[in-house]
């Protein structure tokens, strides 16, 4: 596990997490990165600009992630799984449930049991007074070769207002919301360690 030292930009971190996975062989040990990012917009591999409204000052990077825009900065805990995908013989529709198993575990930990899936929408939501949902965690990733890298981001006590500028995931008028709007008093590490302990215990 790597715990880099933030708010980091983006760039750097991609450039690093796809540099190891190009590099690594296979017997090359799996690994976490858990990271908060300087304030960035990112666009994914199917990203559509019509997504980005209003980026004002935020820089705007097209990522080789998979899904549509989103947001990252303080106070967003994000998880990079560096994960031979092959080697444990699991695929990416596993995987992606999985690790959406592992935000829904650790935001039940935090007591929000109506945490959920939304079909045709990766990610993880919680639902709000008014019957909607809305999202809390927002999930992208790459595979090469059998090998995924990208990851989850979990929005823990963060400036929301960014999330305005865009079609969060390419859905116009989505909600964002962090655990504080929530009701829960926690911090960005316990958020990361949380993510981490239930990762490990599938990618041990």
């Amino acid at each position: 596990m790597r715990r880099l030292d933030g708010p980091a930009p983006y760039e750097p971190v991609w450039q690093a997490m796809k540099s190891f996975t190009e590099s690594r062989d296979a017997d090359t040990p799996d690994e976490i990165w858990l990271v908060e990012h300087q304030p960035v917009y990112t666009l994914g591999q199917a990203g559509k600009p019509e997504h980005l409204l209003n980026t004002g000052a935020i820089e705007v990077v097209r990522s080789n992630r998979g899904g549509q825009v989103t947001y990252h900065g303080p106070g967003q805990v994000v998880v990079y799984p560096l994960v031979d995908l092959r080697r444990k013989g699991i695929y990416v529709k596993e995987y992606v449930a999985l690790i959406e198993d592992v935000v829904l575990g650790t935001l039940v930990s935090y007591g929000l049991e109506q945490a959920c899936r939304k079909p045709g929408a990766p990610g993880v939501y919680v639902p709000l007074p008014d019957g909607s949902l809305a999202k809390i965690a927002a999930l992208g990733v790459k595979i090469t070769q059998g090998r995924a890298y990208h990851g989850l981001a979990l929005n823990v006590d963060m400036d929301l207002h960014p999330f305005d500028g865009i079609n969060p995931c390419g859905y116009a008028g989505m909600s964002t919301v962090d655990l504080k709007t929530m009701g829960v008093a926690t911090t960005v590490q316990d958020a990361g360690d949380r993510l981490l302990k239930r990762l490990l215990a599938h990618f041990p």
